[in-house]
């Protein structure tokens, strides 16, 4: 698994939690955001699968599994991926400099993985979504729609990126992506109602209820603030930016 496309970050995870649950579930909005928390990590892709299949083997001698219940979310991953990243990070600060280094190779964020038609195409929707978004209610947050326009606005004119004969450096492309991102969530949060965010956070707590006491304080804190994220994404229909949702 060390030549995996790094934005297949998340297709990845949830295919190989599809495998080993012998069933092809849609994957809930809090298994999302565990992602998401993984990912913003710096968690590499084998650590994640490791952990996974630790949670597997861990769950399969449990009285829950003897009762012939499922694992049914990544959240019983968590404490697992956690671990097997900080040995994973353990081995290779032990590894020496030549390892080490060849490790960071291997793991690197592919230089390519998109086709520049794909990339084109991405930005032109996730363009053209945020236009109808701030035209579709007169009435809206104004704000708001100009944080939309604005946002709009940056993606088209990365056009040049990716039309240059250079060859593309996706991670830099990823960071100005992630900028915008982070503008547009501040946006909308401060933009959504009262309601709206006791809706998110009721709908938060009752999927977060049975794995609680498994997570710590500072994963609690980093899941809520991506689950929140991806609601207010979701119930002010704003597309993500990111190239992880490209795929």
């Amino acid at each position: 698994m060390t030549d995996f496309n790094y934005f297949n970050y998340f297709t990845e995870i949830e295919e190989y939690f599809w495998r080993k649950r012998g069933a092809h579930l849609l994957v809930s909005p809090l298994d999302w955001a565990i992602v998401e928390t993984w990912q913003k990590s710096g968690i590499p892709l084998p650590a994640v699968l490791k952990g996974i299949d630790k949670a597997f083997e861990s769950y399969s001698r449990s009285r829950r599994a003897a009762g012939g219940r499922e694992m049914k979310s990544l959240a019983y991953c968590v404490d697992a991926v956690i671990d097997a990243a900080t040995e994973a990070q353990e081995a290779a600060a032990g590894a020496g400099p030549s390892e080490n280094g060849a490790s960071h190779a291997k793991a690197r964020p592919a230089s390519e993985g998109f086709s520049r038609d794909e990339l084109r195409s991405y930005f032109q929707r996730n363009a053209a979504k945020l236009h109808a978004t701030a035209k579709a209610d007169p009435a809206a947050n104004s704000d708001l729609v100009a944080r939309f326009e604005d946002a709009a606005k940056r993606i088209t004119e990365l056009a040049p990126i990716i039309d240059s004969p250079a060859a593309l450096d996706l991670e830099d492309l990823e960071r100005r992506l992630t900028i915008l991102e982070e503008k547009l969530a501040a946006a909308l949060h401060a933009a959504a109602t009262e309601e709206a965010l006791l809706d998110i956070r009721r709908e938060l707590d009752r999927q977060l209820a049975p794995y609680r006491r498994k997570m710590s304080a500072a994963q609690l804190s980093q899941l809520e603030k991506q689950y929140i994220q991806k609601r207010l994404f979701e119930h002010f229909q704003v597309p993500r930016l990111s190239l992880f949702y490209l795929t």
